[in-house]
């Protein structure tokens, strides 16, 4: 049987992501991640496309990591910046994105505060006939697809004498903790641990962790140890407070007093379980610093890094995606 070939020009969620997709993406993050170990991290793959970044929100890991993996392809950047841009004079946001285009870029990674905005670019760029790709750096509380593939690779890199693959987390007990309503890397992250085989249970308070998430296949909890209970990996999510406009919890330090990760909250958890967080993290709240710290607990400077490779990976099959048709 043949290699299936990857085909999506763009990146927008995980939802409809098959099995086979997620290997050619841990194969393909593998094997940048080996050339960033090289002592010149880099190599000429996409010379001479055009990668632009549209970060309407505020971002320091994701759009640094993209930037470093689109320079580590050798491609070309461009950055850029709503305060300084048309869009103070009246321009619309599809507007700005074809002026883009107009310039031939290749591949536009976009982040927004509404959700839809990257696909409504994307829909844009298909009915254009431009050929460039779009890649969803976080949308609203609707997707981050890139920070979930980067968790994803790195908890199934754990085992380094193993090539990376889904099988790595069949049967798994991952317990994700924290601002769950307001979470775009909750949903995504259900996505691709599901389709891993792995077992998802989401704790937090009831204001922040809605039933209506058992729908995606997961087990909801309103107190923390029964979360923690056997589990293998723990992700702790940032309290969104920038994204709460209403009352949803007495006080951070009520919070932390309830769910807040420790490492005695840990011990609920299997031996050797490891301990994720997406970033930035509101240290003394959702965890304890000696834990986010410690180097045999914590995989959070492993996400980081590896968050290079698979975006490498992404821009990569984009740009290179056998489109069917």
């Amino acid at each position: 049987m043949s290699t299936p070939q990857w085909h999506r020009r763009h990146l927008l969620s995980l939802a409809d992501l098959e099995p086979w997709e997620y290997e050619i993406i841990l194969q393909t993050s593998a094997s940048f991640a080996e050339v960033l170990s090289r002592p010149t991290p880099k190599v000429p793959t996409l010379q001479g496309r055009v990668v632009a970044m549209l970060f309407f929100e505020a971002s320091t890991r994701t759009r640094n990591s993209f930037e470093l993996a689109a320079k580590r392809l050798s491609a070309d950047t461009l950055n850029f910046s709503p305060g300084t841009s048309a869009l103070n004079k009246g321009e619309t946001i599809l507007d700005t994105a074809k002026t883009l285009l107009a310039m031939n870029t290749n591949l536009l990674v976009i982040r927004h505060q509404y959700s839809g905005v990257p696909q409504q670019i994307a829909q844009e760029c298909d009915r254009l006939g431009t050929g460039a790709g779009v890649i969803n750096a976080g949308d609203g509380q609707h997707e981050h697809p890139t920070q979930a593939l980067l968790d994803l690779f790195t908890l199934c890199s754990h085992h380094p004498a193993r090539p990376p693959s889904l099988t790595a987390l069949q049967g798994c007990k991952i317990a994700i903790v924290g601002d769950i309503l307001h979470s775009r890397v909750a949903r995504s992250n259900i996505y691709s641990l599901r389709a891993a085989g792995a077992t998802v249970h989401l704790a937090g308070p009831p204001t922040l962790v809605p039933r209506a998430w058992q729908e995606l296949g997961v087990a909801i909890h309103w107190e923390l140890a029964p979360a923690l209970k056997d589990a293998h990996f723990v992700m702790a999510l940032r309290l969104q407070k920038e994204r709460m406009h209403q009352h949803f919890l007495p006080s951070l330090r009520e919070y932390h007093r309830e769910y807040g990760l420790t490492r005695e909250r840990l011990s609920l958890c299997q031996p050797g379980v490891k301990l994720l967080h997406p970033g930035p993290a509101n240290r003394g709240v959702e965890l304890t610093s000696d834990i986010i710290d410690d180097p045999e607990l914590s995989l959070v400077s492993q996400q980081v890094s590896n968050g290079v490779a698979v975006r490498m990976a992404v821009l990569y099959l984009l740009s290179t995606a056998k489109i069917k048709g």
